[in-house]
């Protein structure tokens, strides 16, 4: 998928949390109240009932599961304006994940299922915006189950700073830079390597002046030259 697709998927996803969020819909602002969590406290577990959805207001939320043996596997992690818990929407019963909150400062807006599949009955474009979500993040979870079988620990953490650089990235030029809040353990834990190895490639990285990065941001100097 080209850039310009992945940033249409991130800028609906952040559309959808304007067009959900029951404190931004006539007569449903005194109705609702937001959620308020701090760092490492679970918003929802596995195996709950899977009957509302969320929507970020501030903060960051990981989204993983855990294995039969009991390791935790991080699916993705999300920040403001964006949602999660959609696939209540597509017939999950129970919840097939869990969602943690990953900072103080983590406020979400819970919506019923219900309530949802009405506005989804009266707006056809927001109907069709979240069948789109749940299938992008299906594809890009299969592409990344392929990407722990098939490629080595360097593949997989150079793909996926191009992947973060094709969703939400800005073109400067040649060069693209991303607003990261991710930390290199974050980032381990989304490529199934270790925080040492997301460390030392991404110094290689930048002493060959293909990329430099601070807490805050990636710079990519050329994505075609990232291999």
């Amino acid at each position: 998928m080209d850039s310009t697709a992945h940033n249409i998927w991130f800028i609906e996803n952040v559309d959808l949390y304007e067009m959900l969020c029951p404190h931004k819909l006539k007569n449903q602002q005194d109705k609702h109240q937001y959620h308020h969590f701090r760092k490492g406290q679970f918003i929802y577990f596995q195996n709950q009932p899977s009957d509302q959805i969320y929507l970020i207001a501030e903060g960051r939320v990981k989204i993983g599961s855990y294995s039969a043996q009991g390791k935790e596997i991080t699916k993705t992690i999300l920040s403001k304006g964006e949602i999660f818990g959609e696939l209540a929407l597509a017939g999950e019963q129970q919840r097939s994940d869990f969602a943690q909150s990953l900072s103080d400062d983590t406020m979400v807006c819970a919506m019923g299922i219900e309530m949802m599949q009405e506005l989804m009955v009266e707006n056809k474009a927001l109907s069709l915006k979240i069948v789109k979500l749940i299938g992008f993040r299906l594809r890009k979870l299969e592409r990344r189950l392929e990407s722990l079988v098939f490629k080595d620990a360097r593949t997989r953490i150079v793909e996926f700073i191009k992947e973060m650089a094709q969703e939400r990235g800005q073109k400067v030029g040649f060069e693209t830079m991303i607003k990261n809040q991710l930390t290199h353990q974050d980032i381990a834990n989304l490529t199934g390597t270790s925080r040492q190895t997301v460390t030392t490639i991404l110094n290689e990285l930048r002493d060959r002046n293909l990329i430099n990065f601070d807490r805050r941001r990636i710079l990519i100097r050329d994505m075609d030259k990232l291999q």
